[in-house]
């Protein structure tokens, strides 16, 4: 839009109307179409600054509005508006902050918030050199005034974020010329923008630090004492005034003198705040950053220390008399800060060899542990998980040193009794559906776990032994005992298989004193009969602490017929509870793949106990199925790893397989008949799924197979043969293509490892019909297929590869022509994966020395190819693809660049190959600083590397011809070619990424 024609001096009305949420679209369209004006417009923002400074409208969004065209003004046309233009918007600004002192009622929230971010905007543009006495201004203005106190405060906190938070990422006025030049490479392609420079960042954070030297010199001083003023004289009657103001106090001493705030008349003041029901949680707070601030260790110590004796003379320490559960879990955090922070003190001194400071700090530490240990106890979890920080660091601290004291061994096992009596669950934990307050639980848990893991760094013993003891108590009487105390029993048992250490789970063999007592308690686990708890969490807990212990079976073998019998019957796989049952199907997983060597007499019973669960839900049962599909996976993958690993003949384990997977193929041959036949989509959706879980649970039965026992030992290959020909003409259905081609490739991938040369002569037809109607996704996931097939078989699959070459490649190219929208990143997204994929397939192929297959399409088609490798490496800025199509084109030139190659392929070379490795990294796009990028030069000059290698002295003259046509100097083509003829060709990287960086300068 023009920005030459200044807007009258009135607004538009009816847009202002769009700007009510409730208007009509033309309306707010109108109204956003007007926002753009006048944001465009060199002087149409002086309308908006004019209606604020006079009050003219009393409709809340219209202001808004106006304040939003200031800010856009501020932001990003500050340094192009004349001096009386910038002075206009101080004068604004000054008068509307007047007029709010009058207000008898103060503007809404959010137009006093955005004010403030204007006022503060405003600040940091000016405050170096406009306006050095912003702060005196606002201040002599607002003095105590209740209106103005509130909008100065807010505005520290704008200044806060726009200068000092580190969280927010900030972006500085960018003029429009620096927006073009810092905006980064723009692909139409894919519509994504690199982000603003490195440098312009820099410039920001110069400037911040230059802001708060100058108030540091200035004004600070005013500011506190203010902030002091505010406090004292609203703390009685304001309280919503007085915690804003103690969180600007909070915002600032991180960068300001400490001594203005940290000394008796500004604490006494905070302490008077702790003991005020409305203000005690932000004064704590505030009284968290001063303890947070940065400082010289002794320092920090001294004032830690004198704040704790305040704070404890003043009686905050007797927390068993405090109700308040909010304000007592941001005393928790205070108490944390301080301990960290002493903890810290206690590190950087115990560094420098000063004994006696370091001991005293060590003192001051430990003086704290008695609050620490209450506040972690606490039945408030909040509370509790709030000081774990300082928990955890004092432990490091106790690991560090040579021996440890009666007091400091007393407090390991005060921590570890806390932390195993905070670990249950309490009453009103729902199990079946956890929501938000089960999800902090679940965290919080962690959290302790990190704590119990770091006592047992500091005493294994203590923990193993107290572990112990609770676990033999509860396992004694767990008929009589809730289910929260039986629970975390299992749990410690669970958690020290990660915090004592043991190799590869081991945890059985080694240190006797740990692994009888463990032996001694997975005996007791498995035999005292707890599975049989009726409570689900117990029952979890029960199996993941026998799959994590599974190695105790392979000492006490004699043990696994009553844990199996757990996991087959209501207590596992047939338990009332869905979310059992599911986590048990992939346990039982687990712990049959790590005993398959003991379950040989045990194979038969169990198949025939997990017949139904292997069962294919049909679709139109109507009753939920015992397992999810996904569960069923672990189920199939069981079964496949009992038959195949058990000790029957191959015959035996032939007829297992088969009647294993015998019910899927007949289901799928008649679930596949039934799908052409359906109308409706959503149904036919349905079928299609089930269908592709049946493909999925054989692929998965598959996996049992390993290179000791592979598929033709086991006798299995004509059962899966058999899947083969069941599952193949699902690719030549007419409807729900996209998922059951998906699962038959899926199964292929599988059959080329497990079958070999035997999948061979389905692969041609499963290849035909793939490549009918494909969309960008389907080709994406065949040419793994193909790539894979050409990997492992290469001369074997050469003339099926010769036949199917040309079709995939066309295919390909058919995909990519087809017009898609200039917007539609998904469409431009595949397009790209796509190219790649093609890419690779070419690359597979050129890699397993089969040339013959692209030497055999005839000319017209070899060239054509190669044209889309050299576009490839040069035209579309994808460095994964660029990388790709370099290696391609440094094999071909290995295989067809030498005297015997392929005839015309020199030529090629020198008219193409050659100056795409001058053009790809001479392209805007090519960006040496992006690592991938780096990754496709080093290929590109691998390139160069191999066709010197093949011609010799010839490419060595056809460069000192071409290098001058791109205005490369006759010395520095002299250079490159001399280092091209260097054999290290670490060397030529190391020029060519200097020559390319050179030569974009």
């Amino acid at each position: 839009m023009a920005c030459e024609s200044a807007l009258p001096a009135i607004m538009d009305e009816q847009a202002l109307m769009g700007l009510n949420p409730n208007a009509d679209a033309c309306y707010r369209q109108r109204a956003l179409a007007y926002f753009e004006q006048l944001k465009e417009s060199l002087d149409g923002w002086e309308v908006c600054a004019e209606a604020l400074a006079k009050g003219v409208y009393s409709d809340d969004h219209v202001k808004f509005f106006c304040f939003q065209v200031l800010e856009h003004q501020i932001k990003f046309r500050h340094g192009t508006l004349a001096a009386a233009q910038q002075q206009l918007i101080r004068e604004t600004l000054m008068k509307w902050l007047q007029a709010q002192l009058m207000n008898v009622h103060p503007e809404k929230p959010f137009i006093r918030n955005k004010a403030a971010q204007v006022l503060a905007l405003t600040f940091v543009m000016e405050y170096l050199t406009l306006w050095p006495k912003f702060f005196f201004d606002i201040l002599n203005l607002v003095g105590l005034n209740l209106n103005g106190v509130d909008i100065y405060l807010r505005t520290l906190m704008a200044i806060d974020a726009e200068v000092v938070d580190r969280d927010i990422l900030h972006s500085p006025e960018v003029k429009p010329a620096q927006l073009e030049e810092n905006s980064g490479v723009f692909c139409s392609r894919c519509a994504i923008k690199a982000p603003l420079s490195l440098s312009v960042r820099s410039q920001e954070t110069r400037r911040n630090i230059l802001i708060k030297d100058t108030m540091r010199e200035q004004c600070i001083p005013a500011l506190v004492e203010s902030w002091f003023q505010i406090l004292q004289t609203y703390q009685h009657t304001h309280s919503e005034l007085t915690c804003q103001c103690l969180e600007v106090v909070g915002a600032y001493v991180s960068w300001i003198d400490l001594n203005l705030i940290a000394n008796d008349r500004f604490v006494n003041l905070l302490l008077s705040h702790m003991s005020m029901e409305e203000l005690r949680e932000e004064a704590c707070d505030c009284l968290f950053e001063i303890v947070n601030k940065g400082m010289e260790p002794v320092d920090k110590t001294k004032l830690v220390e004198s704040l704790c004796q305040v704070l404890q003379s003043a009686g905050f320490f007797n927390i068993e008399q405090e109700e308040d559960v909010d304000f007592l879990a941001k005393f928790s955090r205070l108490v944390n800060g301080m301990g960290q922070s002493l903890v810290l003190s206690w590190t950087k001194l115990s560094k420098t060899g000063d004994a006696k400071v370091s001991a005293e700090t060590l003192r001051a530490v430990e003086g704290k542990v008695p609050l620490m240990l209450q506040l972690l106890i606490h039945e408030d979890d909040d509370i509790s998980a709030n000081i774990v920080g300082f928990c955890y660091d004092y432990l490091h601290v106790l690991k560090q040193l040579p021996a440890l004291s009666e007091q400091q061994k007393s407090n390991v096992e005060a921590i570890m009794l806390a932390v195993m009596n905070k670990l249950k669950y309490d009453d009103e934990y729902n199990f079946e559906n956890e929501g938000e307050d089960e999800a902090m639980f679940v965290e919080y848990r962690k959290q302790l776990k990190m704590l119990l893991d770091r006592l047992a760094q500091v005493s294994p013993e203590l923990l193993l032994e107290a572990v112990h003891r609770v676990f033999s108590a509860t396992m004694q009487n767990w008929q009589t005992v809730q289910f929260m105390e039986v629970e975390v029993a299992i749990r410690l048992l669970y958690m020290l298989g990660e915090a004592l250490p043991a190799s590869h789970g081991a945890h059985f063999s080694g240190d006797t004193t740990k692994t009888s007592t463990l032996q001694s308690m997975m005996r007791t686990l498995i035999s005292c009969g707890v599975s049989e708890y009726q409570h689900s969490s117990v029952t979890l807990e029960f199996f993941e602490t026998v799959v994590r212990y599974d190695k105790f079976f392979l000492v006490e073998p004699q043990h696994i017929p009553s844990v199996l019998m757990a996991f087959l019957d209501h207590r596992g796989l047939r338990h009332s509870s869905p979310k059992v049952r599911s986590r048990v199907a992939y346990l039982f997983s687990r712990f049959i793949k790590t005993l398959h060597k003991h379950m040989n007499a045990f194979i038969e019973d169990i198949l025939s106990r997990i017949q139904d669960l292997l069962e294919l839900a049909p679709p139109e049962n109507g009753f939920p199925a015992p397992l999810s599909s996904d569960d069923q996976l672990f189920m199939f993958e069981t079964a496949g790893v009992l038959i195949v690993n058990g000790e029957s003949p191959a015959e035996r384990k032939q007829a297992l397989m088969r009647s294993l997977l015998t019910p899927l193929m007949e289901a799928f041959r008649m679930l596949l008949a039934k799908l052409p036949q359906e109308a409706g989509e959503e149904r036919q959706a349905v079928l299609a799924d089930c269908l592709s879980h049946a493909v999925g649970f054989a692929s998965r039965t598959s996996k049992a197979f390993s290179n000791k026992q592979t598929v033709k030992q086991c006798g299995c290959s004509e059962v899966y043969l058999d899947c083969l020909q069941t599952f193949l003409p699902a690719l030549s259905c007419p409807v729900q293509r996209g998922p059951l081609r998906s699962a038959v490739r899926s199964f292929l991938h599988r059959m080329i490892i497990c079958l070999e040369e035997e999948v061979l002569p389905f692969i041609p037809a499963a290849s035909q019909h793939m490549l009918k109607d494909c969309e960008p996704k389907d080709l994406q996931e065949f040419i793994p297929l193909v790539s894979q097939i050409t990997a492992k078989f290469k001369n074997q699959v050469s003339p099926f590869l010769q036949e199917i070459f040309m079709p995939l490649v066309m295919a390909i190219f058919e995909v990519l022509s087809r017009p898609a929208e200039e917007n539609d990143q998904t469409a431009a997204l595949e397009k790209q994966m796509l190219r790649r994929s093609y890419f690779s397939f070419i690359q597979t192929i050129a890699s397993s020395g089969m040339n013959e297959v692209m030497a055999s399409q005839g000319a017209e088609n070899i060239e054509r190819v190669l044209f889309t490798i050299i576009q490839g490496a040069v035209d579309f800025p994808d460095p994964i693809a660029q990388k790709t199509c370099f290696i391609i084109l440094s094999r071909l030139v290995e295989l067809w660049g030498g005297k015997d190659g392929l005839v015309g392929f020199p030529d090629f070379i020198y008219k193409h190959i050659v100056p795409a490795c001058f053009m790809a990294p001479l392209k805007p796009t090519f960006d040496l600083s992006d690592a991938q990028t780096v990754l496709t030069l080093s290929e590109c000059t691998l390139t160069l590397h191999m066709i010197h290698l093949k011609r010799g002295p010839e490419c060595i003259q056809f460069l000192q011809e071409y290098l001058p046509s791109l205005q490369v100097s006759a010395e520095i083509t002299q250079e490159l070619c001399q280092v091209l003829q260097q054999p290290d060709v670490k060397v030529l990287k190391n020029y060519m990424k200097v020559f390319f960086q050179q030569a974009r300068l």
